[in-house]
Parts: C-alpha cells; sequence; structure tokens
C-alpha cells in the first residue's frame, strides 16, 4: 500500500441520517493506544495480524481480512504485529447509528467481522474515500451511500449469509409466509418452532433479511392493508380495524396515527374513492 492518506469532512447540518467525516489508508506499523473518538468508525485490515482491546472486549487478537467497530468516547486500543497491517479506515456519525446498534446489526461487544468476500468491501471503502474528495453535496451523500453498504457487507458476512445463499432462500420463504398471515395473530415462539430455529435466531435472520423484527414487519404490512381498504371500500373505520387484526377500534386507530401522522379517517378523506 502506498504512503498513508486521509481526509477529513464536517458533515452537512442537513444531513442527520448518516454521515461520513473522514477515511483514510495506510500502511500501519504502530499501535493506537488508549484513544476515544468523538464519532464512530470502522477499521479494515486487508491483510497482517494484530490486536484490539476495548472495555467491552478486553484484548482479542485479529486477523485479516477483517474490519472492527470502535464505538464514540469508548477507550479503545490496537495495533499489528511486528510486520505490520494494511488498513483502511472511516469515521461516521449520524441517527441511522441507533438504528444499528438496536439490530446489533454493529455491536460494540462483538465488534471483529472476519471477512470472506474482501474484494467486495475494499471496492467499497475505494468509493466511499473517492466520493469524500469530491467535497460536494453528492459526493458526501454518495459516500454515506457506501458506508451504508459495508455495514449490511459486514453483518452479511458476520451472520454467514453471504456464503449459504440456500439460507436466503428460505429465508424469503418465511418472510413471505409471515406476510401471507400477517392479519392472523403471532405466536413468535411457535412461528420460529416451525421453522426451526429459535425466535431470537429467527429475529436476527428475519431483521437482516427485511431490516424490521417480525412483529414490527406484521404492523406495517396490517397499517398497508389498512390503507387500501380506507382508500378502496367504505367499511366503518371498526369493520377496518377487525380485517387487519386489531378488534380495539381505538387501538387501532392510534397506532394508524402513530405512522402516518394523521387519522383513519383523515387518511380516507386525502383519497376519495372515485
Amino acid at each position: 500500500m502506498k504512503d498513508a492518506e486521509a481526509i477529513y469532512r464536517t458533515p452537512l447540518s442537513a444531513a442527520g441520517g448518516l454521515a461520513v467525516t473522514g477515511s483514510g489508508r495506510q500502511h500501519a506499523r504502530r499501535a493506537v493506544t488508549d484513544r476515544k473518538l468523538p464519532s464512530f468508525a470502522v477499521v479494515l485490515v486487508e491483510r497482517g495480524q494484530g490486536w484490539l482491546e476495548t472495555a467491552a472486549t478486553g484484548r482479542m487478537s485479529l486477523t485479516g481480512p477483517a474490519l472492527f467497530w470502535l464505538f464514540p468516547n469508548r477507550v479503545h486500543s490496537y495495533g499489528p504485529d511486528e510486520g505490520g497491517w494494511d488498513e483502511r479506515w472511516a469515521l461516521f456519525e449520524g441517527s441511522f447509528t441507533r438504528d444499528f446498534v438496536r439490530l446489533r446489526i454493529i455491536a460494540e461487544r462483538h465488534p471483529v467481522v472476519a471477512l470472506h468476500h474482501l474484494d467486495e468491501v475494499v471496492r467499497l471503502f475505494g468509493k466511499l474515500h473517492a466520493d469524500l474528495l469530491d467535497d460536494t453535496n453528492l459526493g458526501q451523500a454518495s459516500a454515506a451511500l457506501m458506508l451504508h453498504r459495508i455495514i449490511i457487507s459486514a453483518a452479511r458476512q458476520a451472520s454467514g449469509a453471504a456464503d449459504r445463499r440456500q439460507e436466503r432462500l428460505d429465508m424469503a420463504d418465511i418472510v413471505e409466509t409471515l406476510r401471507r398471515r400477517a392479519m392472523q395473530p403471532l405466536d413468535l415462539a411457535a412461528f420460529a418452532a416451525e421453522h426451526g430455529m429459535s425466535p431470537a435466531t429467527l429475529r436476527r435472520r428475519f431483521t437482516l433479511e427485511t431490516g424490521l423484527p417480525p412483529k414490527a414487519f406484521q404492523l406495517r404490512a396490517r397499517m398497508d392493508h389498512a390503507k387500501q381498504l380506507l382508500a378502496t371500500t367504505d367499511e366503518k373505520i371498526e369493520t377496518v380495524a377487525a380485517m387487519v387484526g386489531l378488534d380495539d377500534p381505538f387501538y387501532f386507530s392510534r397506532v394508524f396515527h402513530e405512522r402516518e401522522g394523521c387519522s383513519p379517517r383523515e387518511f380516507r378523506a386525502r383519497y376519495p374513492r372515485v
């Protein structure tokens, strides 16, 4: 790898979802010790060996190709063995990071991801860096998109999804099954057992596949069907609620308003039947 290079950007005030604030690459020979960062970071080790130490994990060995996540305002240390390692890195922040953590797509207790498809991740890091060099709104937006793709690629490789095409096909069938049954009550434990896995495993794999946990996915499907009924039929609000599996019309109206920003009656008025 050629001489170290790095670039830092101040995120746009409007870029609240995900913003890349720095990126670079180098052949590292020295360790980073007892450092805190104000933002999240991802470090890609293309080749080489070394170690990572955080309060959440203790000291752990690391062999490339792999990447690891660093969390804001957490003391961390890491570095290569005597031979050094080739690394790329990116700094990022934004409200989307809360969702990544909540969904355990990035996890402080499991920060290291062994990579089976290095070329894909290197390509994404390269595009991210090039986008950040392009100091424009479009360049920063594209860099954020590349970072998002790095996160998803790492999550898929961590779960083994990239190497298990059949599992992805099976998961697609499970998603479709829940979509068909969305208007029926969901017993998650029974549904998971029906598909030969624990509720925790089903929830994790379902969330990776769809971006939503099973019950949130079911609720979205119910609300989508409710909108269809409101816009295309004259059924009473309480009847629509029952038809989407919510027998309490007051609860239905409250959930609908929380999700859509208006009541079922107001939604119907916006889309009068032809």
